[in-house]
């Protein structure tokens, strides 16, 4: 078959032994390299001494091997437009490199971490070598926060300026040169080998409007404050309500530990449990998906205030959406390319989770054939978020990545935002266009009602405790052996 259907994939399982705890399907074979822990302890037989030995030898090591960077140039073609966030750059002008830098710059960048304090139930003190979804997932919600909450021209004062990139004019067709022509940078004088001296004035316009983000944060202490506050509630303690301590903790609820691989659709769930059981964030709530497919009712009822309080004052509540997907078997479907880069393309779309197969990213744009990404598998130094002043520095990245698109895991989780009502009506019908495509099968639909008229027991959005695409623990048989695609049902 040469077409793979995500809306059609359905997780299965053997047997329904009675179980309290839970587990969220996830193809096997994705995603980091879980650690030796307590969890498995059992099945290795071995004394509890070796087993600690063995976990903190893997957590040096891992520190180590993510504590350093190759220092690789990202090559850029400056004749392609660059989709970042649902914004279109040209980069053949400084302006627009500018104008990229500072929104690049401005994104969230959550990373492994070292000597943080001991995660319940381990030892560990350190998330290197098996956190890296845990992490993606924090950055999309954190972008998700940073719209819900800062004004939308908002850029941070303090952008970090680019390094490790490169401006090429890229000629494909061209017989004799079919790699690039290099132009270093843009310090020398911007006539040189162009014939278009002044920038365009989508470009000029583009600048304008980053410039005054930058003055905006620059004038009102609230919005920098704001963006301080949206950071520290991802640092990593026991206390910051989305940082990976209280991430692990919720995932001890699907039967993972601390040290365990997480997959895109596991995350996607515990991010809806841990927004749900915040205090820190109002007006706010998050859905996800089921089976590839978004209620619109279930979404309704979850945002529509005065449906769940009618002394409330908020008529609506903003939301953050999640589909989880799978875009093909063992491997991407190419078919789906075109539609990843149109979704890539809105304005409502807050990134994508996933990654390549044992190593998960944090895709936030495209240019031509490659996707451009946010990568967290480099070490840093814990930083403490309960200091009013602490540093920023290390939460923005400088160094913008990418990869090609036939190198993307098929498994992955779609984030979309949405402040109103209306927003969210204008989301179904861009999301809908987007994903039109000569595919039989769409990535994901829109349907009427709610997921509980379709026979599905788990309401994504409305309930903490329930999610979808859950079953016993055991409900494999223990077969722990299977093919990341034995876990779908594909039509």
């Amino acid at each position: 078959m040469n077409s793979v259907s995500p809306s059609a994939a359905q997780y299965v399982g053997s047997g329904t032994l009675p179980s309290t705890s839970e587990q969220v399907l996830e193809p096997r074979s994705h995603f980091g390299h879980a650690l030796l822990t307590d969890s498995n302890k059992e099945s290795s037989g071995e004394p509890d001494e070796v087993d600690r030995l063995k976990l903190k030898l893997m957590s040096a090591w891992n520190n180590v091997k993510y504590g350093w960077s190759v220092k690789t140039k990202t090559v850029f073609n400056k004749t392609s437009p660059l989709i970042l966030m649902g914004q279109s750059y040209l980069l053949n002008s400084e302006d627009e490199v500018e104008r990229f830098r500072l929104v690049f710059g401005s994104r969230v960048w959550l990373t492994y971490r070292k000597e943080f304090p001991q995660l319940e139930g381990s030892s560990l003190t350190s998330d290197c070598g098996w956190g890296c979804m845990l992490r993606s997932g924090q950055m999309l919600l954190a972008q998700g926060l940073v719209v819900h909450l800062l004004p939308l021209d908002w850029r941070w004062s303090e952008c970090p300026q680019l390094t490790d990139v490169d401006f090429e004019v890229l000629r494909p067709r061209s017989p004799s040169r079919t790699a690039a022509i290099s132009i270093p940078s843009f310090s020398s004088s911007w006539g040189t080998g162009m014939t278009q001296k002044q920038p365009s004035s989508i470009a000029s316009e583009g600048l304008k409007r980053a410039q005054s983000g930058r003055l905006q944060s620059g004038r009102e202490p609230q919005a920098e404050g704001l963006h301080r506050r949206v950071v520290s509630w991802f640092g990593d303690q026991p206390s910051a309500p989305f940082g990976v301590h209280r991430l692990v903790e919720l995932g001890k609820e699907s039967g993972k530990r601390a040290g365990d691989w997480y997959g895109p659709s596991l995350v996607a769930h515990i991010l809806r449990k841990a927004v749900a059981r915040s205090s820190e964030v109002q007006n706010l709530a998050l859905y996800v998906a089921q089976d590839c497919t978004v209620y619109k009712e279930d979404v309704i009822r979850l945002c529509d205030q005065s449906v769940l309080d009618s002394s409330s004052s908020l008529d609506w509540k903003s939301v953050i959406i999640l589909v989880p997907v799978r875009l093909g078997g063992e491997t991407l479907n190419p078919s789906y390319i075109e539609c990843v880069k149109n979704i890539l393309r809105l304005d409502c779309c807050i990134g994508i989770i996933g990654g390549k197969p044992k190593h998960s990213l944090f895709f936030i744009g495209f240019q031509d054939e490659q996707l451009l990404y946010l990568d967290p598998h480099y070490c840093q130094p814990v930083v403490d978020v309960t200091q009013g002043s602490f540093s920023l520095e290390s939460f923005h990245c400088n160094s913008p990545r990418k990869m090609n698109f036939n190198r993307m895991d098929p498994s992955c989780t779609i984030g979309f935002y949405a402040r109103s009502k209306k927003d969210f009506e204008s989301l179904c019908s861009a999301v809908s266009v987007a994903l039109s495509s000569k595919e039989r099968y769409p990535i994901f639909t829109f349907v009427e009602g709610r997921g509980q008229d379709y026979g599905l027991d788990g309401y994504s959005g409305g309930s903490t405790d329930t999610s979808t695409h859950i079953i016993p623990t055991g409900g494999l048989n223990g077969n722990k052996k299977r093919g990341s695609a034995d876990e779908f049902v594909f039509l």
